[in-house]
């Protein structure tokens, strides 16, 4: 694995998809503004036709802009404030990690602090998600002062150390280059540009002229939310790419994070997860480490697959790894 190439080339695919994104909103604006101008003329039925009304450019931008921004403020609103990483973690069934009455999570703690002197970034608050007995792992926080990383109890029970241990600087370096942040904001934009898409369809309810209006601003809303959701997915893609070389890089090992990866294609393959386990929300998809849903198709998934993955790890393809208890390495857990 070309480490460092493999982290330049994530990072530029990422800039490149941001201004793509950037210039979808700036699409969807400007999309909204002409096809209401053209609403004008067609509801008007005049030979000649009348001039627009005062601040007909202002209104349309403005109200535009106002619902995508609005949607992106209420989703960001509540996961910027003090704490927030923390909360939205325990809203997904985290507590703290217990050090000092749990050996597993006590080494846990240890992992992290290593992994976090090895990236020279602060340390975050350590959590453990008990209920959860797939091997997962997840990031939140907006900057490295106030961030969580969590890890399933079927991580600590499943993984060796040196798994465990990639496993922690993936989600340390979604932390650091900034993509818990990034993710938050990108699925705050899309809120926004669905909210066009709702707006439009609140107009066409009303019936008569109204109804081709917000027929024609439905179109734009779903051409923006359609883009934005495609384009946020192909960003988190990158970024998973990117906190794969970086989780090598620290640990210096292939196998650490190559082996839980290959134990997840095993999870998935087999389906291993308890009837009444809580499952992750649709929406909270982006900040794991591995997927638990079925992928949506190509263009909306949040993460390369996990043969890519592998792949540009080791450099060739390998197979999936049975799950194993660490503390007894020659007996495998009955699936």
């Amino acid at each position: 694995m070309l480490i460092f190439e493999q982290q330049d080339s994530a990072r530029a695919q990422s800039l490149r998809l941001l201004v793509l994104f950037a210039l979808a909103v700036a699409a969807t604006v400007a999309g909204v503004h002409a096809a209401l101008a053209l609403s004008w003329w067609t509801l008007l039925w005049l030979p000649l036709h009348l001039p627009f009304p005062a601040l007909f450019f202002s209104v349309n931008i403005g109200v535009t802009l106002l619902l995508i921004l609005g949607g992106w403020w209420i989703e960001v609103s509540n996961f910027k404030q003090p704490g927030g990483a923390e909360q939205l973690a325990r809203r997904l069934g985290a507590r703290e990690a217990r050090p000092d009455s749990n050996e597993s999570e006590q080494r846990l703690c240890n992992i992290v602090d290593e992994v976090c002197i090895a990236a020279r970034m602060p340390h975050p608050l350590v959590m453990v998600l008990p209920r959860k007995q797939a091997i997962n792992a997840m990031a939140a926080g907006c900057d490295e002062a106030d961030c969580v990383v969590a890890v399933t109890q079927g991580a600590l029970d499943w993984l060796t150390r040196d798994e465990l241990q990639g496993m922690v600087a993936h989600e340390c370096s979604h932390i650091q280059e900034g993509d818990t942040r990034l993710n938050m904001e990108l699925a705050g934009m899309v809120s926004g540009l669905e909210l066009v898409w709702r707006f439009g369809d609140d107009v066409r309810d009303r019936g008569g002229p109204a109804w081709l209006v917000g027929s024609i601003v439905m179109a734009m809303g779903s051409f923006g939310w359609y883009a934005g959701r495609c384009l946020q997915a192909a960003v988190s893609r990158q970024r998973e790419y990117l906190a794969d070389a970086r989780a090598v890089q620290w640990t210096r090992s292939r196998d650490g994070l190559g082996g839980v990866l290959r134990k997840a294609m095993t999870q998935q393959e087999t389906l291993v997860t308890a009837d009444d386990e809580p499952q992750w929300q649709t929406a909270m998809q982006h900040l794991l480490l591995v997927p638990e849903m079925a992928p949506g198709g190509r263009w909306l998934d949040a993460h390369p697959p996990l043969r890519e993955r592998i792949h540009r790890i080791y450099g060739r393809f390998m197979p999936a790894l049975p799950l194993k208890d660490p503390a007894n390495t020659g007996q495998a857990v009955a699936l």
